[in-house]
């Protein structure tokens, strides 16, 4: 009987694998040289051993639809920095490092997320599959899980916990969400306790939100009301007023008295301002004064009032 042939093919190469594979490609620093070498080394070894014990769970590579990517190194940066559940970070491998990369990476590798290194053209792959497909990711991405939306109450109660009076910020079907995003920078700049969204209608907290507050959004708490006017009622009888801003409100934002106590300010939406059953909730409605223009973004108005209120509570404790 003749012998089999071996099927067994050429004898694989090392492929450079030991000592030789650390010294990197071509343009790439070599592994020992990148910041985020070590963290990334930790967040394997974590994977490979399941805090339950046993073999690990078999990866995929396709994004699980309860996903996002969140872009950009300040808002990569501020997410990790609280905290904000992520499962893995992206890098680009061609990336010149700064203090921001460096600390995503450490921050990554200290919480055991998964860190990637991919080429540019593989990131703007998965942006665009995320829908983004003009995200500036800045060579940075992080995988995130969707937004957890407060309840209004329990704002309401983080605002009465605070040392400070409570400020916070209710959007009457705000749709853009770099409006969003800019509305909530400028609530962490000027002491707001957080925002209150309608659950339909209205803008969400999404990735270009989280872009455009530069990662203010994993600080400041957004709660979703079911029933605005209905939360808007909640805040008045817990104490606060409800000030709406509005371009014929019945006075001038500047003689706004009321903006040292308990506040709520109302926002309007980009085209029609305030809704009718909002306006009728609220304590009072003011106006901007404004001289050419005829009327402010809702970002740019909720910016100024904020800053108003925060001038005439400064004022009041000096």
């Amino acid at each position: 009987m003749p012998a089999k042939k071996s099927k067994k093919g050429p004898t694989k190469g090392s492929g450079g694998k030991g000592r030789r594979s650390l010294q990197g490609k071509s343009g790439t620093l070599p592994a020992q040289e990148r910041h985020w070498y070590e963290g990334k080394q930790r967040a394997r070894a974590a994977k490979r051993t399941p805090a339950g014990g046993g073999a690990a769970p078999a990866r995929t590579e396709r994004r699980r639809a309860d996903s996002d990517l969140l872009v950009g190194r300040n808002p990569v940066v501020e997410a990790l920095r609280a905290g904000m559940p992520a499962t893995r970070l992206f890098i680009a491998n061609s990336l010149d490092p700064d203090d921001r990369v460096t600390e995503a990476a450490r921050l990554a590798g200290d919480r055991g997320v998964e860190l990637l290194e991919v080429t540019r053209s593989e990131l703007d792959r998965r942006c665009d599959s995320n829908g983004q497909p003009d995200a500036a990711h800045q060579g940075v991405a992080l995988q995130v899980r969707p937004y957890r939306y407060w309840l209004p109450e329990d704002l309401l109660d983080r605002a009465r916990a605070s040392e400070t009076q409570p400020l916070i910020v209710v959007l009457d079907g705000v749709t853009d969400p770099h409006n969003l995003g800019a509305i909530a920078r400028s609530a962490a700049a000027f002491d707001a306790h957080g925002i209150v969204i309608p659950e339909r209608r209205s803008a969400g907290v999404n990735m270009t939100a989280w872009k455009t507050s530069a990662g203010t959004l994993a600080r400041l708490p957004v709660a979703q009301a079911t029933n605005l006017t209905r939360a808007l009622e909640g805040f008045k009888k817990a104490g606060l007023f409800v000030v709406g801003l509005d371009a014929e409100g019945d006075t001038s934002l500047p003689g706004l008295d009321l903006a040292t106590g308990p506040l709520v300010v109302v926002v309007g939406s980009e085209g029609r301002g305030l809704s009718r059953l909002v306006r009728e909730t609220c304590d009072l409605v003011v106006s901007i004064p404004i001289g050419g223009a005829e009327s402010l973004n809702a970002s740019v108005a909720a910016g100024v009032s904020l800053y108003e209120v925060a001038r005439r509570r400064r004022s009041a404790t000096e």
